[in-house]
């Protein structure tokens, strides 16, 4: 039951009633009205911004408007009090057996409340992660990774049919430099002594395997060959490898991916794609040869001064034409890229999300006219950049890791802080912030670890449960005896105040997943959190306010209702972000 759902329809009537009394234009675009919680919950349950965002198309005063919508609103029953506010938005405050209802909804369906039809089915396809396959994931793709992942399952929640995709950057010039690292660990493998890494090849020990098992494949045979003969077979090896082990580190947050795209398999053959793809913009008079001014303020490694094929990016909101074949004659990423792109669409995703890291901020703009061309303006692409994170310990940096040469790993810091901390403190910053990710704090059990005082508050939830059966031992609390509470008990400021908190899952998730921000339901679940911890603190001063009355079974059965939907809710929201449900802490 969606409180904000039903009044967004309600309002939608009233305009339209509005509209048949000539008291307002008909045929006006509700599309932009929305039903959300006020900014301060003192003004009411609801608040609805309708005569604002139609004042101008109605050719009305916004405060104008809102008296007609308070007057049709105020006849509802489900109503107790509608105020204009400032310039027109409307409050509105409910009765209380209105959100007794949701809560009754929320009981029933405790699994399934706030799962919504938003999203119809529709296919969306959902790129995270991609980092280049030339070792083991490091603490910066830990957040691109529980980012990517968090919104593929909100998005999911929401009634999209998902698709986590990662695209296997395996065709550029870094997996020869890889090639050619483990080829070094070969010859080590083979008894002869390296010395110091060169510079420009990836020194991490985690090389040394794959150096050994060329050495097992192969023996001394490959030393004889010129690289031209070596380096591929080196680089698939290598590649393979590596996948294997991205894959493993992806596992330890449980991030599985369903497709793994490979980038070198769009240019195989009579089958090369990119050539497919720029054959196509030429038939479309999307490219054309000329010549490219020197990039302001910054380097541009597409940018060559001198006369070569150019994509018609500015015809769709790109800032300048882009090149897409090198002075060589081999294809840019960017070429690659739009042809990734097309396979994607051509896939059926019209709508496509990237989860990039911040330094790739400057290539939004070119992938998403890209995107429009290929679609003939029909797909869309959302490109979300995640911040880098600062690791400390204790307020201070922490070092480099041994195993990588240069950086942290992602598995480090899930087997120090647990896969549950790392994902839900990945997620609690929205994603274009820099986060700080300090080792020590969010393993602390307080209320300023909101990863321990969420998952705290659904263990709370399930003592309560325990010590009702203890109570009364003899007594079904099943959901099916719960739904049956007298709810009206329920009737103190906090437990009221939780009640509307639980009604307001349902709009966040649909807001969350329209704005692709699964920060926003980390939030909610720390404010839900803190809402409960209060009431539980309030029980111990005021006995009537506890869970578990031993004097009175009505007064237990409706708070345990509410502890129950509360209890489902927590559980949706964590699963949501990946994140278990503990019935205990310890």
């Amino acid at each position: 039951m969606n409180i904000f759902g039903l009044f967004e329809k309600r309002v939608a009537d009233a305009l339209g009633r509005l509209a048949e009394a000539g008291k307002i234009p008909s045929g006006l675009d509700v599309r932009r009205v929305v039903v959300e919680p006020p900014r301060d919950p003192s003004h009411g349950d609801l608040a609805t911004n309708a005569a604002m965002v139609l004042a101008k198309e109605a050719r009305m005063n916004p405060r104008a408007l809102a008296e007609l919508l308070v007057a049709d609103l105020q006849d509802d029953p489900r109503v107790t009090r509608v105020e204009i506010a400032g310039p027109g938005f409307i409050n509105i405050r409910l009765a209380p057996q209105v959100l007794h209802e949701v809560l009754r909804a929320a009981v029933i369906d405790a699994n399934g409340f706030g799962r919504s039809g938003q999203g119809a089915g529709a296919p969306v396809n959902v790129e995270y992660v991609s980092a280049n396959p030339t070792g083991p994931m490091h603490v910066g793709h830990c957040r691109g990774a529980v980012f990517g992942d968090a919104l593929a399952g909100l998005l999911d929640f929401a009634g999209y049919r998902v698709t986590r995709e990662y695209y296997i950057n395996d065709a550029g010039a870094q997996v020869d430099v890889l090639a050619r690292s483990a080829y070094l660990r070969y010859r080590e493998a083979l008894g002869e002594a390296i010395g110091e890494i060169p510079e420009g090849l990836y020194p991490g020990d985690y090389l040394k395997p794959v150096g050994e098992r060329l050495a097992k494949e192969h023996g001394p045979s490959l030393l004889d060959k010129p690289e031209a003969e070596w380096l591929p077979l080196v680089r698939e090896t290598a590649i393979a490898a590596m996948m294997d082990m991205i894959r493993s580190d992806l596992a330890v947050l449980n991030i599985h991916h369903d497709v793994f795209f490979s980038e070198r398999s769009l240019q195989l053959g009579a089958e090369d794609q990119v050539k497919k793809l720029i054959d196509d913009l030429c038939s479309r008079d999307l490219v054309y040869m000329g010549r490219l001014p020197p990039p302001k303020g910054q380097k541009d490694e597409d940018w060559e001064d001198r006369e070569q094929l150019l994509f018609r990016a500015t015809a769709f909101g790109d800032e300048v034409d882009r090149p897409l074949l090198k002075s060589d004659g081999s294809y840019t990423y960017f070429a690659s890229d739009i042809a990734y792109h097309r396979s994607k669409f051509e896939r059926g995703f019209a709508s496509m999300i990237d989860v990039w890291g911040a330094d790739h901020g400057g290539y939004v703009k070119r992938m998403q006219a890209a995107v429009k061309a290929v679609s003939d303006n029909r797909g869309n692409l959302d490109v979300k950049l995640c911040q880098l994170v600062k690791l400390l310990r204790g307020g201070e940096p922490v070092k480099m890791s041994k195993r990588s040469g240069d950086f942290v790993t992602l598995r480090e810091v899930v087997e120090e802080v647990g896969r549950d901390a790392a994902r839900f403190m990945m997620i609690f910053r929205k994603n274009d912030a820099p986060l700080d990710f300090d080792l020590a704090k969010v393993v602390e059990q307080s209320k300023d670890n909101p990863v321990f005082y969420v998952q705290y508050a659904h263990a709370r939830c399930a003592s309560v449960f325990r010590q009702a059966a203890e109570a009364f031992p003899a007594a079904d609390f099943s959901a099916g005896q719960l739904e049956k509470a007298d709810l009206s008990i329920l009737s103190d400021e906090s437990e009221m105040d939780l009640i509307h908190r639980i009604a307001q899952f349902p709009r966040v998730i649909e807001a969350a997943a329209e704005a692709h921000e699964p920060h926003r339901v980390a939030f909610y679940l720390y404010d839900l959190a803190s809402a409960f911890h209060s009431l539980w603190n309030k029980g111990k001063d005021l006995p009537q306010l506890r869970f578990v009355n031993l004097t009175s079974k009505d007064s237990t059965q409706a708070r345990l209702a509410l502890v129950h939907a509360l209890k489902g809710v927590l559980a949706s929201g964590l699963a949501i972000l990946g994140v278990t449900a503990p019935d205990e802490m310890r």
